[in-house]
């Protein structure tokens, strides 16, 4: 992904720039995609019982999981989700897809009965 800034005074051309803010996965869309499918079936190892739903719910409860842990980490610890080896970025991951994995088990435990 890339913006294009104005232009700059001393280079006539459009300058085109990298958007790589704080926050924000530095590696790409496919690595924050890998980053939650593991994130997420780290999260349903680590919970005991049976949750529901294949490979496309634990990529997306991992993904959702792993937002929410950039944002909860941004938000207390004042560290995002800023680099794919990076083992903050695999805890705070990992914590933001338990917390989305239980939600889901509340939500479709309830829907079941």
């Amino acid at each position: 992904m890339f913006s294009i800034r104005e232009k700059d005074e001393a280079y006539p051309a459009i300058r085109v720039t990298p958007l790589a803010e704080e926050g924000t996965i530095k590696n790409g869309f496919f690595a924050f995609l890998i980053l939650g499918l593991i994130a997420g079936a780290i999260a349903k190892a680590i919970l005991p019982g049976r949750q529901g739903g294949g490979i496309f719910i634990t990529l997306l409860l991992g993904v959702v999981g792993a937002i929410l842990g950039g944002f909860i980490g941004s938000a207390l610890f004042n560290v995002g989700i800023n680099e794919f080896f990076s083992l903050s970025t695999w805890l705070l991951a990992i914590g933001g897809a338990l917390i989305v994995l239980l939600v889901y088990g509340m939500i479709t435990k309830r829907s079941a009965h």
